[in-house]
This record gives C-alpha cells, sequence and structure tokens, in this order.
C-alpha cells in the first residue's frame, strides 16, 4: 500500500491541469504545495478541486485512503462520501427540522453521513401502504444540525434506484420514528457519473 503522500500525487495526476478549486487554486498550486510538504493542505485543496470538478471515483478512492492514513476522519468520510456519490448519484435537498416542542428530536445530530432516516418519498409498497426509504444523510457547511434548524443536504439512499423520479422542487419527509422529524424539498438529482 501506497504511503498518504504518495496517495495525494496520485490524485494530483488524475486531474487536468487547468483544474481549478472554487477558491482559485489550482492543480500547479497543489504541485508547489506538494513540494512543500503541505500535506493536510493538498488534500483540502484536492477536495475543494473534487467538489467543483468532475473527477472519477479512483481520485475519491486515494484522497479517502490518504485522509485515513493522516487519521483526518470526516475528511476521510467526506471522499468516499463524494466517490459513492460518483459511483450512484446526488440528491440534494434543503432540510427543515421540526422544533423539538413538535418532533421527537431534542439534540442536534452529527453531520457526517452517520445518521440513516427513514424517508417517504412519494413510494408505497404492494399492499398500498406508505412505503419508507432509508438513506444517510450529510450537512453542507456544518457540522451539525439541530431541531428547528434548515440546511442544506446530501442524501446517499440504501437503494438509489428508489430515488431516481425524484425532480428539483418535489417535497420529502424525514422521519426518525414518528412524527415527522423533518421536511426537505429537493434542489438537485443528479445521475451517476462512473
Amino acid at each position: 500500500m501506497d504511503d498518504a503522500f504518495t496517495l495525494l500525487r496520485r490524485a494530483v495526476d488524475l486531474l487536468p491541469e487547468d483544474a481549478v478549486a472554487e477558491s482559485g487554486r489550482t492543480v500547479g498550486d497543489v504541485r508547489e504545495d506538494i513540494g512543500r510538504q503541505e500535506w493536510e493542505m493538498v488534500l483540502g485543496v484536492l477536495m475543494e478541486i473534487g467538489d467543483v470538478h468532475p473527477v472519477s471515483l479512483d481520485f475519491w478512492g486515494l484522497l479517502a485512503e490518504a485522509a485515513r492514513q493522516m487519521m483526518l476522519d470526516r475528511s476521510r468520510r467526506w471522499c468516499q462520501w463524494r466517490g459513492w456519490e460518483v459511483e450512484h448519484g446526488t440528491v440534494r435537498a434543503t432540510l427543515s427540522l421540526t422544533d423539538a416542542e413538535e418532533g421527537r428530536r431534542r439534540t442536534a445530530f452529527s453531520g457526517d453521513g452517520r445518521l440513516r432516516p427513514m424517508w417517504d418519498i412519494g413510494n408505497h409498497t404492494a399492499d398500498g401502504e406508505r412505503g419508507l426509504s432509508i438513506a444517510r444523510l450529510w450537512v453542507e457547511y456544518a457540522e451539525t444540525l439541530g431541531p428547528g434548524e434548515t440546511a442544506d443536504v446530501r442524501l446517499a439512499p440504501l437503494r438509489p434506484e428508489q430515488w431516481r423520479d425524484l425532480k428539483c422542487g418535489d417535497v420529502i419527509t424525514m422521519h426518525e420514528a414518528r412524527p415527522v422529524a423533518g421536511t426537505a424539498t429537493v434542489i438537485e438529482v443528479l445521475p451517476p457519473r462512473a
């Protein structure tokens, strides 16, 4: 197994030279950071570039393993998440959690993809009952999400094929138990790229 630094160098080689992060950092900048051995910065900029530039499943795999070796657990999980999205597609939504007085949730949850709530996305069982689907949840730009709060989220369905009919503007509901835990409006549905 290659060390983290070799993995990062290999990931840079998978990018076109004109790839640029939203911050304006370029592949050339990343190569300079590698020369200075600024490994955590290299990982961060590569993740930024991958977030705005179409990259391969292999790219995210290299970054995930490098982050694991560097003991950057949240970065590792994000890279694994993004690799999953390349393979299965992306569902993004704006989620509003119910207030603590209305719902069962009393505390915030970690937004790093570990929560696996059930979702009513409009599917029904064979006998016509409401069918709930499971999807992991990643909160964008926040470490946690608590009762009464709203944030954009990314969903990783357990069975992605059940979610293919969603479109922008659809309203879906999140369930952790009864009653409804939150309501989300779909803002983006992207197909797999792998």
